[in-house]
């Protein structure tokens, strides 16, 4: 980005920040960061150590390239000002466009014939069909969308069939952004809407903090991310009924439960935080 920097910002941080950091608290990584701080000021001082053994034409020169880092630094910060202005006022331009596509995906506007007089065929093939919209829209997406592919599972699908719209918005503070679900009345679950939210420890280098789902409202027996196990009571014993047990399974609805980062830092190992950090990205792709 234009040369090496001295200004202390969590672009630099980012890149100094070990394996275990994606999985800290709030407080424990702002522990970390200023840690880091004081480790990248040691080594401003060394390069003035350093400065001091060249020649005066040279330091004279690697000052004035310091200097011309900082006017970067200054330009690059109006960057990301007005690059958010822009893709704030795109993404109104896009509303209109998310509007038209929800209803026409939902039934609510029909799309003009494109021939005035359909023929005697297609005529009956409409007649056949009852159905409204783009049955199935948002769920074929998904099973054709590069990384969501894997994430459902065949017995996810007849709930996804609910699903009537997706929306993304921005969230200030703290920053980061929400994803919402918008599902008709279904048989699985009571929630008409599921959300995701990211919280950003910053926004143009972003380092996830963490993220938050809704909780499902699953109604008995109908839960997706849950399976049932029976198992026969051994022999002789006293108990002649199956026992049941409920075992945790893949589920695309796993999505709404991401994560979590222990409250003690003690909690957590190297290969803990390892572990969790590869989830916690897992995660974030998928947002």
């Amino acid at each position: 980005m234009g040369g090496e920097k001295e200004t202390l910002d969590l672009a630099d941080l980012n890149v100094a920040l070990p394996a275990a950091a994606a999985a800290l608290s709030a407080t424990d990584r702002a522990g970390l960061v200023n840690a880091l701080k004081d480790k990248l000021q040691s080594l401003a001082g060394q390069h003035t150590d350093v400065l001091e053994t060249l020649s005066p034409n040279v330091r004279k020169r690697v000052e004035f390239l310091r200097e011309i880092q900082s006017q970067h630094d200054a330009i690059q910060a109006k960057f990301f000002v007005e690059r958010a202005a822009l893709e704030a006022k795109y993404q109104k331009l896009y509303e209109p466009l998310y509007t038209k596509r929800y209803e026409i995906v939902n039934g609510v506007v029909e799309i003009d014939s494109i021939s005035d007089e359909p023929s005697s065929e297609n005529a009956a093939e409409e007649k056949e069909s009852d159905a409204k919209g783009v049955p199935d829209f948002w769920l074929t997406a998904m099973k054709t969308n590069e990384v969501l592919a894997d994430e459902v599972q065949e017995r996810d699908e007849p709930a996804l069939k609910y699903l009537k719209d997706i929306k993304w918005c921005r969230i200030e503070d703290p920053k980061g952004f929400k994803l919402e679900f918008f599902f008709d009345t279904n048989p699985f679950f009571k929630n008409s809407v599921l959300t995701k939210t990211y919280h950003m420890v910053d926004e143009d280098d972003p380092i996830l903090e963490k993220a938050i789902g809704t909780e499902i409202e699953w109604y008995p027996g109908k839960n997706l991310t849950q399976k049932i196990l029976k198992k026969k009571p051994k022999k002789g014993s006293k108990n002649a009924k199956p026992i049941t047990k409920t075992e945790a399974c893949e589920s695309f609805f796993n999505f709404f439960s991401p994560p979590q980062v222990p409250d003690e830092e003690e909690d957590i190992d190297e290969e803990t935080a390892d572990e969790l950090q590869g989830q916690m990205e897992h995660d974030y792709d998928i947002g």
